[in-house]
Parts: C-alpha cells; sequence; structure tokens
C-alpha cells in the first residue's frame, strides 16, 4: 500500500501578474495565529502586556523570522546558489527557510524590541514561547503544498510518492514534523506556561523540545542533496543546529529553577 502526493498547486490565486503561494500564506496563518492568542493572553489580568505591545512583538518576531530565517538559509544550505544567482536571496516563496537563522533573527529582534518597552529578552521570549509553534506547525503545512523536503523511502503504509522524488514511497517528513514542532510543542508549552514558571524556563523548555523534535524526525527526512551528512556520515546538518538547542534547553531549565524566582503572574488562565 501507498499514498500518492495530492498535487497540491503550490499558487492559491492570482491576481494579474502577481500569484499568491499558499507558503507564503501559511507563513501569514502563522502570524495571525501568534497575534491571536498573544492578544488573548494579554486581556488576562496581570499578564503584563497590553495588546499593543503584542502587535508590535508579532511584528517585529515577523521580520526576525523572515530575514533571519532566509538568511540562514543561504549561508547554510544554499550558497552557491547564491553566488551563482543572487536574486535567489528574494524567491522566498519556493520555500528555503532555516528555522535556526529564523531562531536567531527572532532573538535579535526580541533584545531590540525589549529594550525600546523596557522588558527583558528572556521576560519577552518567555511569552512567545508557546505562540511560535503555530508559525512552525503552518510553515510544515506550507513545505508539503510545495512537494518539498520529504522524507527518506520507507514501506511504511502511509509511505508517499512525491512527484519529484522519484518512483519509490518516502516518509511525508513535513507532516511528521507539522505532529511534533507543531501540535504537540504548542499543547505542551500552552499547558506549561498557564502556571507562574521561574523566568527562563518556558524559553527552555522549547529550546530543548524543539531540538529534540527536530533530531528525531531527521532520521526520517532526507536531508538536502548539496549538503548530505557529517559526523561518521550519520549526522544531518539540521542535527547538529539541533544539539546546541537541546544543550541549552537543559541548561536553561536548570539555571531557571535553581536560580530564579517563578513569575507571579501566569501567562495564560
Amino acid at each position: 500500500m501507498m499514498l500518492h502526493y495530492p498535487n497540491i498547486n503550490p499558487i492559491a490565486f492570482s491576481i494579474g501578474p502577481l500569484k499568491v503561494h499558499w507558503y507564503g500564506i501559511m507563513y501569514l496563518v502563522g502570524f495571525a495565529g501568534a497575534w491571536l492568542l498573544g492578544c488573548y493572553r494579554a486581556k488576562k489580568p496581570g499578564s503584563g502586556w497590553t495588546t499593543d505591545q503584542v502587535t508590535d512583538l508579532i511584528f517585529y518576531a515577523a521580520l526576525g523570522v523572515i530575514l533571519g530565517g532566509r538568511i540562514g538559509y543561504i549561508l547554510v544550505y544554499d550558497l552557491p546558489g547564491f553566488l551563482h544567482n543572487p536574486l535567489v536571496m528574494f524567491t522566498v516563496w519556493d520555500g528555503g527557510m532555516s528555522f535556526h537563522g529564523g531562531l536567531l533573527g527572532v532573538f535579535l529582534s526580541m533584545y531590540l524590541y525589549g529594550r525600546k518597552i523596557k522588558k527583558s529578552v528572556f521576560e519577552i521570549t518567555d511569552y512567545i514561547a508557546p505562540l511560535v509553534p503555530i508559525g512552525l506547525g503552518a510553515g510544515r503545512i506550507g513545505n508539503f503544498i510545495n512537494g518539498e523536503l520529504w522524507g527518506k523511502v520507507t514501506n511504511v503504509p502511509w509511505g508517499m510518492i512525491f512527484p519529484h522524488a522519484g518512483p519509490l514511497p518516502r516518509h511525508p517528513s513535513q507532516l511528521y514534523e507539522f505532529c511534533l514542532e507543531g501540535i504537540v510543542m504548542f499543547t505542551v508549552l500552552w499547558i506549561f506556561s498557564r502556571k507562574p514558571r521561574p523566568r527562563l524556563a518556558v524559553s527552555g523548555l522549547f529550546l530543548l523540545l524543539y531540538g529534540c523534535f527536530r533530531f528525531f524526525i531527521e532520521f526520517f527526512r532526507q536531508p538536502d542533496p548539496q549538503m548530505g551528512y557529517y559526523a561518521f556520515n550519520w549526522l544531518t546538518m539540521g542535527q547538529i543546529l539541533s544539539l546546541p538547542m537541546v544543550i541549552m534547553g537543559v541548561f536553561s531549565l536548570w539555571y531557571a529553577y535553581r536560580y530564579n524566582e517563578p513569575v507571579q503572574h501566569a501567562v495564560n488562565h
């Protein structure tokens, strides 16, 4: 038994010469979902946030995701292609966004925004961390619609034949990531952040969960052809970049519960 990719048109609709891609719409869904839930939490008594601050926060985060994600992808995964054609930097509708680059971009944008509103960067990351999986999940659906980032060849019953990946069924690894990085991470972080936690604890749990989930799913995902494997010919670049996240997540949780007092207001009630 095998499944065939549903062959979804990556272009949602066109307005004259302008083509709107599902991949871009998924990013809008992620930002809109994060904004709605962020505003919902801001309206709770003692949240420490206003809806105007959340709106600005999402704007800064969006800039960090798009700029950091694209620059990170080019530098790590497609530097030769960029040197051959620098305009490839702007073709974001074709995919090609690095989570780890986006994470650094968001951290920098949160630092800059924190200076503006007189909040520490970790106060901001603790607040936004439970909202990030919405965008991660939506982005993975965008990858699936684009028919990209498929998995390794498999004989599992749900193996799928992708149009540009040869005749053999493969793991639909984009959907695996949607489930773990999107649904599971959101559920765990949302529940965890409902009670007062020490500063940095929510951020640390986010780093730990994403690092573990990404490291695990990389065993089922076909590595980028221009990258291949590293370290004993079995680790991918995604796994190498995820290992520091696991280490920082564990350290952050240890530090938070060892040295920080629980924040008196919960971010969700």
